[in-house]
């Protein structure tokens, strides 16, 4: 009997779509009650806590969920992206480029004081704190602090990947308070309804844009494009929009599908089983990630001065999750989302390119002044 049960467990963590099947059941099964709970984006947040706790609970199954379901989530993502751009918003974003530059820049100084309260405060080398502290990053920090020597990946990881979850749940959490009076989301909620009683709007229009996205995903990512699987489709569809060629929103059941698929995919990333001074670190990430949201928060009152938007908009413009997850909100809530979307974009595309080579600068610098100062006189 035990020979026995030891070979069905051998043969499910061998087989890799009995895997996938058991972590999809925690996936639905955690959306499904945080819809019924009314938690807001619940096919995000649901599938990700559910998966996160049985990938914990039942070691043995060995939890299991696929890269390209994953990125199948964000083309969906990306696509949705690119319907809310037209030529008027982009003109209207034009003219908020120095805006862009300027709160790009106040939140990397907000973050980089951060990290060095942080690394103050906990004696954890500052280049680590500050690579686990860079809003938006977690791709380009991780791979550029395994480049750069003396670098603790694993306080890296976690600190990116435990702000990123914060965020995920505070800041759907803060809109859909009183603080902000989501009036829109009802009214777009509506609307939605109404669009998916029409399924047969989006075609014959969709496959072409099904093709547009998948060539521009795979294109981008060959060319090692940030994010490419979400840009790629969003350029794609940007530029079938522009040229009058005109797609159309797709149905909720497919947007919740997208957020399923993203969620499940980030409740496997966390492991904290694997990290050293657990507890210590986990309060200094929920330190940094309350300052940093309370930081976001105070700068997008600011970013309303400047421009007529929402603060709604302004908010998710400027707080420092993933762009895919401040879209999936603002569809929700009736932000305007081409805003949010630049703005994001342009944090995105600034820390792929500009942040890097900076910290190198940075970190050389530190080297060099430590190698000086220990130099024997």
């Amino acid at each position: 009997m035990t020979d026995t049960a030891s070979l069905n467990n051998s043969s499910l963590r061998n087989n890799k779509w009995l895997r996938f099947l058991v972590t999809c059941v925690f996936a639905v099964i955690g959306g499904f009650i945080f819809q019924w709970i009314h938690m807001p984006i619940p096919w995000l947040l649901g599938s990700m806590v559910f998966v996160m706790i049985g990938s914990k609970l039942f070691k043995g199954v060995s939890f299991f969920w696929p890269g390209q379901v994953r990125n199948t989530g964000m083309i969906i993502i990306g696509y949705t992206m690119g319907l809310s751009f037209t030529l008027s918003t982009l003109k209207q974003i034009g003219h908020q480029l120095p805006t862009m530059v300027l709160f790009t820049a106040l939140l990397l100084v907000v973050a980089a004081a951060i990290a060095f309260m942080i690394a103050f405060l906990s004696g954890i080398p500052f280049p680590t704190v500050l690579m686990g502290s860079i809003p938006g990053g977690l791709s380009q920090m991780i791979t550029l602090a395994e480049e750069v020597e003396g670098i603790d990946l694993t306080v890296v990881t976690f600190l990116q990947v435990s702000r990123l979850i914060m965020i995920i749940f505070c800041v759907p959490l803060l809109i859909f308070s009183p603080l902000f009076h989501p009036s829109g989301s009802h009214a777009s909620g509506a609307a939605s309804a109404a669009l998916s009683t029409n399924w047969s709007a989006l075609f014959p229009h969709i496959w072409l844009f099904a093709v547009v996205c998948v060539v521009f995903a795979l294109v981008g990512k060959r060319i090692k494009f940030p994010t490419a699987f979400l840009l790629g489709p969003m350029i794609g569809t940007i530029l079938l929009n522009l040229s009058g060629y005109e797609g159309h929103s797709l149905p909720p059941v497919v947007l919740s599908l997208s957020q399923l698929m993203m969620g499940g995919y980030i409740g496997l990333l966390l492991k904290p089983e694997n990290l050293k001074h657990k507890v210590k670190i986990i309060l200094l990430a929920i330190l940094s990630g309350v300052v940093l949201i309370a930081c976001s928060l105070g700068l997008s009152v600011l970013l309303t001065k400047f421009h007529a938007i929402t603060e709604v908009t302004s908010f998710l413009s400027l707080s420092p999750g993933g762009m895919d997850q401040m879209a999936l909100i603002a569809k929700e809530v009736n932000g305007d989302l081409s805003v949010v979307t630049c703005y994001q974009l342009f944090r995105t595309l600034f820390i792929f390119f500009a942040v890097p080579p900076l910290l190198r600068l940075i970190f050389r610098s530190m080297l060099k002044g430590k190698k000086l100062a220990n130099r024997p006189m």
